[in-house]
């Protein structure tokens, strides 16, 4: 058995039904109107149930930030160039970046994974190195990627996960990208999957103009109708007009939930990852949450798709694992509201 069917296999079809239940009936009897901390209580028993318990403590916590490059750049899709996605990479190793100044006040630590950037890293650099190759192919004229690179890839993100619990304990993990390019490949992604048009799901990316835009929707759907990539197949269509990032992210969440580690995913490309997963295992997706609506179009239809509801809207379109290491600070607290705040009987006060 593989690396990835084994992974799949080990997610538990179902979470502590009776955590759960303890979480909600505490949650009913608080000295406090019944529901009145909203979302944040469901966020609460949701992770009782994945811990299996109510006194959840998220310690220690962790963000990957998987990057990679794309062919598809060619195409004129992004302001940027290519040669931004390595040295954002060394600006993530340094501490540099956006998502280690967030990930440092949510007291997470970060860390980055070249997942087919098209730059060779020093060795030594502290990053994860899970190199697929230096970048996809331009889908428009070619597939991505092979299918066995797309497994590849996805693999290396389960890996990821292996590596982090060898170092020590990790209660919650926290997914982002790096990739110039990438919200086009992320787009594809759910258009396969949806088949909701694709003018619907496309957006600016980094700031492109209307001219820009309607050639990236262009790029997007001629690469869709080029390969046909199959919407009963992730793999297929990961391998035809996804990225190798994405593909690790993918691997994330299947390793995460194979551990029982609750998921908070960033903003399009790490929830296109999260789709890829939860396709491939539907049981994932109990260990996923949704950080934040992103401005980008198409990831409300992900969010749609999986089912869950983004924590917040900041008007996020940086990526990186930002709104995840914003939302880490909500599933803390989330778990404090479930086992600090007293019962009525607790405190002797009569229940409203």
């Amino acid at each position: 058995m593989s690396l990835l069917e084994k992974t799949i296999e080990s997610i538990p079809e179902s979470l502590d039904e009776a955590a759960f239940n303890a979480a909600k009936d505490r949650l009913l009897n608080q000295a406090k109107p019944v529901g009145s901390l909203g979302i944040m209580e469901d966020i609460s028993a949701r992770l009782a149930a994945i811990k299996g318990t109510i006194d959840v403590k998220l310690t220690h916590k962790r963000i990957v930030t998987c990057a990679g490059d794309h062919g598809v750049t060619q195409e004129g899709i992004s302001l940027f160039p290519a040669e931004v996605t390595p040295q954002m990479v060394l600006n993530f190793a340094g501490g540099g970046a956006s998502v280690n100044v967030i990930g440092k006040h949510a007291g997470a630590v970060v860390k980055a994974a070249d997942l087919g950037v098209n730059y060779d890293f020093d060795p030594d650099l502290p990053i994860f190195h899970k190199k697929v190759r230096h970048g996809t192919a331009n889908f428009t004229r070619e597939p991505a990627m092979t299918r066995e690179q797309a497994i590849q890839s996805i693999v290396a993100g389960i890996e990821i996960v292996e590596e982090l619990l060898a170092e020590g304990e990790v209660d919650i993990l926290g997914t982002g990208d790096m990739g110039i390019g990438n919200t086009t490949p992320s787009s594809a992604i759910i258009a396969a999957f949806s088949g909701i048009p694709v003018e619907k799901l496309t957006g600016r990316g980094t700031g492109i103009d209307d001219a820009a835009l309607k050639n990236k929707i262009a790029v997007i759907q001629k690469g869709l109708d080029l390969h046909k990539p199959d919407p009963k197949d992730p793999i297929d269509i990961l391998s035809k007009v996804g990225g190798f990032e994405i593909g690790g992210l993918a691997g994330l969440v299947l390793g995460a939930a194979a551990h029982g580690i609750p998921v908070i995913c960033d903003g399009l490309i790490s929830t296109a990852g999260a789709l890829i997963a939860c396709e491939l295992a539907p049981a994932a997706r109990k260990y996923l949450f949704a950080s934040h609506k992103s401005v980008e179009v198409g990831h409300k239809y992900m969010h749609d798709r999986l089912g869950l509801e983004p924590l917040i809207d900041l008007k996020f379109r940086l990526g990186e694992g930002t709104g995840a290491a914003v939302c880490m600070e909500l599933l803390d607290l989330s778990t404090r509201i479930l086992a600090d705040i007293k019962t009525f009987e607790e405190v002797g006060v009569t229940s409203i």
